[in-house]
């Protein structure tokens, strides 16, 4: 029976005009992606032009580039003779099925869109949200990078984050500076006062507006507790806290006032035999 077989007629009814598709689905792959790097380097310069926050255009690049992969892809595999209606079909299907078992997974990217269209923070702002705190590095698809300041990098998912309260350091100007110092009942208040005011008054990082404020703010148990608030540049907060905190420790020191410390009595009674 294999002489009956036409080679030459199954060659050119098969065999070149399959090869010729499978090189047109190549060049079609090929042409594809060149012409998707096109589209994201134009994207990328009109984000460039408007200033566009660095990882909102980096969320909205990963999202196009898959989008249009998966046209180049399917056109391919249609030219091969895929029947890309089936395969869409299916990639329908297996999408829901993949949906409902990573449904965390969903959540978190929902929340990501969510994070970059409402950007309660940027790339470089300091915050604290799900428990812990840092720099935002990037804000991925399904997770976030924060850089802690002692250098550690902390991925946390999405989800966790949008679900939870954001605090933003960095996204106002100025901050505020809140102190406590506490003098002894028997020092001199006003002295204490006034020694607080022109430490303040002294700091050159201290902004004039608002005003700052030395103010006497609770009669403890051991102290008498004065509140220093300040307002500052955001970028001069810690430094300002660290400065004051030992300038106030050293003033006092040379004033002669006491900074009390919680001390207890123990009294002990002996019992006469």
């Amino acid at each position: 029976m294999l002489e009956d077989i036409n080679v030459e007629q199954l060659t050119q009814d098969y065999a070149i005009p399959w090869g010729i598709n499978l090189l047109l689905a190549l060049i079609i792959f090929v042409v594809g992606r060149i012409v998707v790097s096109m589209i994201l380097a134009f994207v990328n310069r009109i984000f460039r032009r408007r200033n566009t926050d660095e990882m909102l255009a980096g969320f909205i690049n990963a999202i196009l580039k898959s989008l249009l992969m998966l046209i180049v892809i399917i056109a391919a595999l249609k030219k091969v003779g895929v029947d890309t209606t089936s395969l869409v079909a299916l990639i329908g299907a297996a999408g829901l099925a993949i949906g409902l078992a990573l449904q965390d997974s969903l959540k978190n990217f929902a929340s990501g869109v969510l994070l970059i269209i409402l950007r309660p923070f940027r790339k470089g702002d300091f915050i604290e949200a799900a428990g812990v705190s840092g720099v935002v590095e990037n804000i991925n698809i399904f997770s976030t990078v924060l850089g802690s300041v002692d250098n550690r990098e902390i991925t946390i998912p999405n989800g966790d984050i949008y679900s939870g309260a954001i605090t933003n350091y960095s996204h106002r100007a100025t901050r505020r500076v809140d102190l406590v110092f506490g003098i002894g009942y028997d020092d001199d208040l006003k002295k204490a006062k006034s020694l607080l005011e022109e430490i303040v008054k002294a700091d050159e990082r201290v902004l004039e507006e608002p005003e700052a404020v030395v103010a006497v703010h609770e009669l403890a148990d051991s102290s008498v507790n004065f509140v220093v608030r300040p307002w500052v540049k955001t970028a001069d907060y810690w430094a300002v806290y660290w400065s004051l905190t030992e300038k106030v420790k050293l003033c006092f020191d040379e004033q002669g006032i006491s900074i009390p410390y919680p001390q207890m009595d123990v009294h002990v009674q002996q019992e006469q035999s």
